[in-house]
């Protein structure tokens, strides 16, 4: 069960002004579940987005990337659970296409003013006449409030819907914040690592949105891992419509634009660590933080060592407090002048390690304490410098193999 998780809650998800959001059963994979989404957006919206770093990313990706620089003003983007339609070469480009071409001719716009996304089997034609024919109900039951419903249709592996909304007033404006993500396995950071929908009413000028979901994904999504998998379909659109009453923010030094970052990057964590909170057969949530580093770099490397680590993640599932491997991972972490002589070591309050070895005040008892808990902090003091760094991560158990041992079937 996820760690410390529960379900949004449908009347506390906001509408956006300016957002449609329509959800169909199309049986893409499994019969009778919601597994197609429609996100319909206002004339004058702006969409910007990060997307996955992986060679092998799927076709949507391409697709949407170049629908993006094309900047026609997108309309709508497309969702599909079920198929990944990645490894699919030429035919999966042309699928891409060919969903952007149904939705577009129902819309009564431009293919090219589409995003297409799929989640799902990596190497498995798209299944594009099952799509197209989900679509029309799609749009027929699109509504302002359908949020708790997108954040179903979206799911694969998750367990728990993923959602929240957030509202603040600048300059005595009111603006609305609405997020949606799915992830719970492949997730590792190189941009995004999973699907992830944010929606705000604020005006925001074009180049400053990218910047924005850049520096939001960046200090989220960015810090997290489940499994050390790069997904191939991995991408977080952030979308403004502009129709709240704020002006439009348009430099990055306004008060603005630095409460809407805040904000926007506080909706960004939250969903960031649902998706932890949510991995595939995770009992622990880890907080790994990383301090004293010399710059951000280092403290990730250190962070991310010791968050991949299989035996590490074993020993949380089983409240071992073989903490060892903490030390093991900090070592081989790449930071090749690091002097271990001067590092401390803590888990939650308890002082492991310190002068490079187990600490004299270390009791295995109170190591023993801190592994039973559901939620854990790992800190690493370098004590080399005044940057920190923290990433998100959660254990390995026997049903994350079971998972994706029977993930096909």
């Amino acid at each position: 069960m996820p760690v410390n998780l529960n379900p949004p809650v449908a009347a506390q998800l906001l509408p956006v002004a300016g957002v449609l959001l329509g959800i169909a059963q199309a049986n893409i994979k499994r019969e009778n579940r919601k597994d197609l989404l429609v996100i319909q957006l206002c004339d004058g919206a702006r969409v910007a987005g990060v997307f996955t770093k992986n060679r092998f990313c799927a076709a949507p990706v391409i697709v949407a990337r170049a629908h993006l620089e094309h900047d026609e003003g997108i309309r709508a983007l497309v969702v599909n659970t079920g198929n990944a339609n990645a490894g699919t070469g030429e035919q999966g480009l042309q699928d891409a296409r060919a969903t952007c071409a149904a939705l577009a001719g129902l819309l009564g716009c431009k293919a090219t003013q589409i995003l297409p996304f799929s989640t799902g089997v990596i190497m498995e034609i798209l299944p594009v006449a099952k799509i197209a024919a989900g679509l029309p109900a799609a749009v027929t039951n699109r509504a302002a409030d359908n949020w708790f419903d997108a954040a179903e249709a979206i799911m694969t592996t998750d367990i728990v819907a993923k959602a929240i909304s957030k509202q603040l007033v600048i300059d005595g404006a009111t603006v609305t914040i609405t997020g949606i993500a799915k992830g719970s396995g492949m997730i590792h950071p190189n941009m995004a690592t999973m699907l992830g929908y944010i929606a705000t009413d604020a005006g925001i000028a074009p180049p400053l949105l990218q910047a924005l979901v850049r520096e939001a994904a960046n200090r989220s999504f960015n810090c997290i891992t489940v499994d050390g998998d790069t997904s191939t379909n991995d991408a977080l659109m952030l979308m403004a419509t502009g129709k709240s009453a704020l002006p439009e923010v348009t430099s990055s030094d306004s008060a603005a634009y630095n409460a809407l970052l805040e904000a926007i990057t506080e909706v960004a964590i939250y969903l960031a660590q649902a998706i932890v909170r949510d991995g595939e057969g995770a009992t622990k949530f880890i907080t790994v933080r990383v301090e004293g580093g010399r710059d951000e770099d280092e403290c990730k490397k250190i962070g991310y060592a010791i968050a991949h680590s299989p035996l590490v993640k074993t020993a949380f599932f089983a409240s071992d407090p073989n903490l060892g491997r903490i030390l093991a991972a900090i070592g081989y972490a790449g930071v090749d002048d690091l002097n271990v002589d001067v590092l401390q070591l803590y888990l939650d309050d308890v002082l492991v390690a310190e002068n490079g070895g187990r600490a004299a005040s270390y009791n295995e008892a109170d190591g023993q304490r801190v592994m039973q808990q559901s939620d854990i902090t790992i800190r690493v003091v370098l004590n080399r410098g005044a940057v920190n760094a923290t990433l998100w991560t959660c254990d390995f158990s026997y049903d994350y193999v079971k998972i994706n041992a029977s993930y096909r079937s």
